[in-house]
């Protein structure tokens, strides 16, 4: 067992770390004991000499004693930093049980420890579907920006508590681990927040994963844990240490590392990585039989109690003020966290309010990133050259020589248009400041005047595309010049390339190298012209033998028959209709020919478009080229419908347009309630109203049962929800009065 971790919480500065996240006490107390139970575990577990009879009933025990005692010390020694034993004892535990297993592979545990020494050689990482979307974060960059997300909580949900938990902000690769009757089953990487790629046997290779949630249960039926796998920076630098002594390609950042360590095809590389994951939050929960978790503090808690790393130096904020000098605190003391951190993250505390205040279309309402002020550095710049987009957009993209920012080798930074260009003032031959923007995309800040080379002269933005040299024409009212030659070979390639990348039909396996030689050559002309490619066209192009050519048709045809109403029209690179807006368009028409017959009145009605976007998605549909293109993809049988059409169009909806609310604790989790209420044609609301209609209640329901009985909502319980769900004409208001000793007896 050799030593690759350091102790999480190592700044000494008053804030609530993560040895102080349970009483330190009762935790010492919990690890004793559970240190004794391992130690008289083995004790009472050992076997008799070889040679001498060995029943199976003994060896079975021994096993799991064997199991029980290396998964503790494995916590101690790699999440706490604490060993309690030598590398040598726990060498001869770990022997043992290899040998046992050896010899009764029929009792071996499929969560032994001996399973994370990988070997598994995978085929390639299948995807999956998450029970609940991954969502991302909104940022704030400002204390003003910060007030002005509490100020619209609070008008989203009046009586939220003011508490927040609040922890670093990492950066690293978002995973999702499932937990069924506190056994890991699963492991699915974020991916576009709706699918993810399955990680399960490179996950259980990382030393910080719990195979088994510790303690004594009652464990969730289903615990979905969601946080990040993050490399260390000590480690990331003894690993590019080493790799620069073997002669092997130095890696560009922690963030990388992981991300491409955890995609391994084979885990025994992944294995040999000092990766770690953090837990920070849930998914899906079914807490039934252990007891649900109330507070966003408390999950954390609890997470720390099954055996999980979190993020170092979280704290609970009483107050909005509170989490201002959290998060200054942080942003001073960036540079001493273990791994790389780029902001810090506020959450509602109280999870029945996180649950009220629902989501967006790309973000929760009740969590709020602090990104901090990028890395600047400078760099000179050689040269400007123009970028060509997919809706024709001319873009000024600045070459410089190559310099380390944030971690990553920056040799590009975009210039964003003309008047960026004038406003700035930058010129060939400058010294610039460069940074990447939110941590991500490189851009430049400025020149540094005083370094700036006597025969610089402003830059001259051309007017004419310089890939068909057709003229550009800058719109008024915008600062881009497009090309409007629907015919620009760059047009039409970036347009492709769209089509198939992961904001599009994301079909895995035809990469920008394969769609570049196909639209160059003259085969592919529109994206439908890839669903009639062959193998055998396609073995004579660049790098293309006779199996990846297979492999390519199938992932072709594979999405063809697969993609989502809202793949589809996020591909079609509308203007201003990215995946968000192509979610919240697939879930309000039945099809393409539904949202094409849309009028402006009718688009501007949904949330978050307006007329621009509105005006977009018109002009899609009325130019004769797209009208041609998605007639060719209904002839191809690329036609999907919204998800509920397809799978039960005559599906009865007893709650259509009925308004619904949970208060309280329900038997099954409060996502699984909301679910089967929108299935049921139901809008569930975030807080009491006038427009509510019923108020379901579970145990401890707090003051919304006191409004809602005040205003004369329905109030039912969980089986009057039930019955409501199932259609029937007689419900009744089943709920006690507010002061009845039913409702709770806390």
């Amino acid at each position: 067992m050799k030593k690759e971790s350091t102790q999480l919480s190592l700044l000494e500065t008053g804030v609530n770390t993560q040895e102080k996240a349970l009483p330190e006490i009762e935790k010492k107390a919990s690890l004793a004991a559970a240190s004794s139970a391992v130690r008289r575990g083995l004790e009472e577990s050992a076997l008799p000499p070889e040679g001498q009879e060995r029943t199976d009933a003994a060896v079975q025990a021994r096993m799991r004693a064997l199991c029980a005692a290396l998964e503790h010390h494995n916590y101690l020694y790699h999440t706490l930093d604490a060993p309690e034993i030598s590398d040598d004892e726990y060498d001869a535990l770990y022997r043992e049980l290899t040998a046992l297993e050896a010899d009764f592979p029929q009792w071996v545990d499929p969560h032994s420890p001996t399973r994370r020494v990988g070997g598994a050689l995978l085929g390639g990482l299948a995807k999956k579907r998450h029970r609940r979307r991954m969502y991302g974060l909104d940022n704030v960059f400002s204390a003003d920006e910060w007030r002005d997300f509490v100020e619209r909580m609070r008008r989203a949900l009046p009586d939220a508590p003011t508490a927040f938990w609040c922890d670093p902000k990492l950066d690293g690769l978002a995973l999702e681990i499932v937990y069924e009757d506190g056994e890991l089953r699963e492991a699915l990487t974020r991916g576009d927040g709706e699918e993810g790629e399955v990680v399960t046997e490179a996950v259980r290779t990382i030393r910080t994963v719990p195979l088994r949630l510790q303690g004594e249960g009652p464990f969730p039926r289903r615990l979905e844990v969601r946080g990040e796998v993050v490399m260390f920076k000590k480690d990331f630098a003894e690993l590019n240490a080493r790799r620069e002594a073997l002669g092997q390609k130095l890696l560009a950042n922690p963030r990388n590392a992981a991300s491409g360590a955890l995609r391994q095809l084979d885990t025994t590389a992944t294995r040999q990585l000092p990766l770690r994951f953090l837990a920070y939050s849930t998914g899906e929960a079914d807490w039934t039989p252990a007891s649900p978790c109330i507070s966003q503090h408390d999950l954390m808690e609890r997470l720390i109690a099954y055996g999980f790393l979190t993020p170092p130096d979280g704290r609970l904020c009483a107050s909005p003020a509170a989490v201002e000098e959290y998060t200054t605190w942080v942003r001073e003391h960036r540079q001493d966290f273990p791994m790389e951190i780029d902001g810090a993250v506020a959450k509602q505390d109280n999870l029945e309010a996180q649950e009220a205040l629902g989501f967006t279309a790309r973000a929760p309402r009740f969590a709020v990133a602090f990104k901090f002020p990028a890395e600047q550095v400078r760099t000179v710049l050689r040269r400007i050259d123009i970028q060509v987009g997919r809706t024709g957009a001319l873009t000024p993209v600045a070459v410089l020589d190559p310099v380390p920012v944030g971690g990553v080798m920056v040799s590009r930074a975009t210039l964003h248009n003309e008047d960026e260009i004038h406003a700035k003032d930058v010129r060939v031959g400058d010294t610039v400041i460069v940074q990447r923007a939110g941590d991500v995309i490189p851009e430049v800040v400025g020149p540094v005047l005083d370094l700036r080379p006597a025969d610089a002269v402003p830059f001259d933005f051309p007017h004419v595309c310089p890939i068909c040299h057709e003229k550009a024409h800058r719109p008024e009212g915008e600062a881009v010049w497009r090309c409007e030659n629907v015919s620009c070979p760059a047009v039409r390639l970036q347009a492709i390339r769209h089509f198939v990348s992961k904001s599009g039909l994301n079909i895995v396996g035809v990469g920008e190298k394969l769609v570049t030689q196909l639209v160059e050559s003259g085969r592919v002309v529109s994206p439908a012209d890839l669903f009639t490619l062959t193998p055998l066209e396609l073995v004579h192009y660049d790098r293309m033998g006779e199996s990846l050519a297979q492999r390519t048709v199938d992932a072709l045809e594979e999405a063809r028959h697969t993609a989502t109403l809202a793949r589809l029209i996020s591909s079609l690179g509308i203007r201003h209709v990215g995946e968000q807006t192509a979610r919240l368009l697939a879930s309000a028409f039945a099809d393409m020919d539904a949202l094409a017959a849309a009028d402006e009145e009718t688009l501007c009605a949904l949330p978050d478009v307006g007329p621009e976007v509105a005006s977009s998605i018109l002009g899609f549909f009325d130019t004769p080229a797209n009208k041609q293109l998605l007639e060719r993809f209904r002839e191809l049988g690329l036609w999907p419908v919204r998800a509920e059409e397809s799978a039960a169009a005559d599906a009865p909806r007893p709650l259509e347009g009925v308004t619904v609310l949970f208060t309280g604790t329900l038997s099954m989790p409060r996502g699984r309630a909301k679910q089967l209420a929108e299935a049921a044609g139901a809008v569930v609301l975030g807080s009491v109203s006038k427009k509510l209609q019923y108020l379901v209640v579970g145990d401890d329901p707090g003051s919304k049962l006191d409004k809602a009985q005040k205003l004369g909502i329905a109030v039912l319980d969980e089986a009057g929800f039930l019955n409501l769900l199932q259609g029937s004409g007689d419900v009744q208001d089943t709920a006690p009065d507010a002061g009845e000793e039913s409702v709770s007896n806390r």
